[in-house]
């Protein structure tokens, strides 16, 4: 049936039993294309029938349909003419896995980080008002994503203002009993009839229209119908917001949401609808363990099986395989363990970022905030006071929305959070909202505040270690890869305050790098030893304080060239900082080329694949080292 769904339009003349055949085959595509692509997976099944019965009942793109985070998008793209070019999802030069205006009409408005929703959504709607225009706009939020405050400050401004947002409260997580379920369903059905509506119109009208006593009336019977309403229904909270709150209503049932969506669309009121779903629906594996199958890699359809954890221990070295952020949350772990100090602070993303051990081993320490990166970081600081050692687990590109709260409330104040920024530089898939490539820049500005990125695995373990002992704010960017070391017997590097690393001595150039980038400038200097070109290569390990007496030491040496490699923006990054430094020292003569991230975003596409286009592979680099060296002075 996909196959003939060009654009929403192609639903509207089929009947409710082809929509649930073309439902079930929704969730078969999905199921299939993410297995072999990777994707987010148990959140896309979950709304597969709420996604048919808005573009059932409403037009797109002339009415406004915004989904909330956008990881539960891939039913609202099969359904806008995207199904032909599916099996491109999340690949270089492919279909997003999240909202994006440039890829079609009927993408409002790009959305990755969550929470977002219901303030563009008030964006539009004043919008649309000021040109006179009408139509419906339609924000779909999840219970996760309803967490933050701006989700909140959205709700507030829409509420004071009374103007006809629909929210759509997509509930993964609520269970309805039968009996509740269908008497909500009972009351949802009369309550966004019609006549109901229209007969409380015109008698708020005649009300008011009482002298003296019609308006003070016309308040108290609406504030009595908030009462009856609150007694049966969870949704006292959105009335109180300023909503007319519907629901909960079962997110599968496509007859119900299709007739209330209908109700609803001439309101002229905010409306807060409350649908229930099933996270993974359709698929056993993933009904089972929705959290395992939010955002995974390839699997086997028939087992559910694939990669998505990887781990491998090599009997005969003792090496094992597994993630930085498995790494982090061991190292945590066992640092804890003698340290009742140290807190894990995570804002739902418990084990994307590796805490799952912590969490069980000490669950007093363990504090997810939900989606609420800002309340993160200030809470942090708060245990901090208090003589405690908080460690904030956060990917890199979210832990840009707590940007005032790291300068105002952790740094200003030089309290000892550690943030541990999971995910720095290219992350892949995900595209452009994910890609942790600015925090190098948007923290080093930042006064108190000592920023390293290890190397490896054993570097990560020895920076944890040095960061628990430091008096001031301390961060540390990991990426997004696994590592490889001895279980047994291993040795850890001695971790100076603003000491870089000399990996390897050199006469003709130095490349300076940081993170990710070090082992790979590692690999170009041996393999231009075999023309004759002898390359100092310095691990930074610290981006600030930044080792100003090796750079100094490189001059000193006779070093002409200096080449600084790093997997964040260009614009303040390490670069810009050696830059800065030498500018200080009066050492302009110097030649220095910068390898990084020019100006612009990043799509989304492999690791692999996105790091050769930048040219911040082995080839890539290789090849800007050979151009440098020849490059006159």
């Amino acid at each position: 049936m996909l196959e003939n769904i060009n654009s929403p339009d192609d639903l509207k003349s089929l009947r409710i039993e082809d929509l649930e055949k073309l439902a079930k085959e929704i969730r078969d595509v999905i199921i299939e294309r993410v297995s072999i692509n990777g994707g987010h997976l148990a959140s896309n099944l979950g709304v597969v029938e709420l996604a048919i019965a808005l573009h059932y009942v409403f037009k797109s793109p002339e009415d406004k349909i915004i989904w909330d985070v956008g990881h539960q998008s891939y039913p609202h793209k099969l359904l806008t003419g995207r199904y032909k070019d599916f099996h491109t999802l999340r690949k270089f030069k492919g279909i997003s896995g999240f909202p994006k205006r440039s890829e079609s009409p009927h993408d409002i408005f790009g959305t990755g980080h969550s929470s977002t929703s219901i303030s563009a959504a008030a964006g539009i709607i004043e919008g649309r008002d000021l040109k006179n225009s009408k139509f419906n706009v339609i924000a779909v939020i999840g219970d996760g994503a309803l967490t933050s405050g701006l989700a909140f400050e959205g709700l507030n401004y829409i509420g004071h203002v009374k103007k006809n947002l629909i929210v759509v409260l997509n509930d993964n997580e609520m269970a309805i009993s039968a009996n509740v379920g269908a008497l909500s369903n009972y009351l949802s059905k009369i309550l966004t009839s019609t006549f109901l509506k229209k007969f409380k119109r015109d008698t708020k009208a005649f009300i008011e229209g009482i002298p003296k006593i019609g308006e003070s009336f016309a308040k108290l019977a609406a504030k009595a119908e908030g009462s009856i309403k609150s007694f049966f229904l969870p949704g006292g909270l959105f009335e109180d917001l300023g909503f007319n709150y519907v629901g909960p209503l079962d997110g599968h049932d496509l007859h119900l949401l299709i007739e209330t969506f209908k109700n609803l669309k001439d309101s002229f009121e905010p409306i807060f609808l409350h649908v229930v779903t099933k996270k993974g629906k359709g698929y056993a594996y993933s009904e089972q363990d929705p959290s395992i199958y939010h955002g995974i890699g390839p699997f086997k359809v028939e087992t559910g099986i694939g990669n998505i954890t990887k781990k491998s221990i090599n009997e005969n070295d003792n090496l094992t395989t597994i993630s930085y952020s498995e790494l982090f949350g061991k190292t945590l772990t066992e640092l804890a363990a003698t340290n009742e100090k140290i807190i894990a602070i995570t804002a739902a993303m418990k084990e994307g970022t590796g805490l799952s051990l912590f969490a069980d081993k000490f669950p007093d320490r363990f504090f997810d905030v939900g989606i609420a990166e800002p309340h993160a970081v200030t809470f942090a600081a708060g245990l901090a006071t208090e003589g405690f050692k908080p460690v904030v687990a956060i990917y890199s590109t979210f832990l840009q929305r707590a940007y005032d709260q790291i300068i105002h409330d952790v740094c200003l104040q030089k309290l000892p959070v550690i943030f541990a920024i999971d995910r720095g530089g290219i992350v892949g898939e995900d595209g452009a909202t994910h890609q942790g490539i600015f925090d190098l820049s948007f923290l080093r500005v930042i006064p108190n505040l000592i920023i390293m990125s290890p190397k490896d695995g054993i570097e990560l373990i020895a920076m944890l270690r040095f960061a628990i002992e430091q008096d001031r704010p301390v961060a540390i960017r990991y990426p997004r890869e696994n590592v490889t070391f001895s279980i047994k017997g291993q040795s850890y590097p001695k971790i100076e305050l603003g000491k870089a690393e000399v990996i390897k001595d050199g006469k003709d150039l130095a490349i300076i790098a940081i993170g990710s980038t070090v082992n790979p400038s590692f690999l170009v200097a041996k393999k231009c030893m075999e023309n004759s070109i002898d390359i100092a290569v310095i691990n930074a390990r610290f981006i600030k304080p930044l080792d100003e007496k090796i750079i100094a030491n490189l001059i000193e040496q006779g070093i002409k060239k200096i080449i600084t490699i790093e997997e964040n923006i260009l614009a303040g990054g390490l670069g810009a900082a050696v830059l800065e430094t030498l500018n200080d020292m009066q050492k302009n003569n110097l030649l220095v080329k910068r390898l990084g991230i020019k100006d612009s975003f990043i799509e989304h596409g492999s690791q692999h694949i996105l790091r050769k286009e930048l040219g911040l592979d082995v080839g890539g680099i290789y090849k800007e080292i050979i151009d440098f060296f020849h490059q006159k002075a």
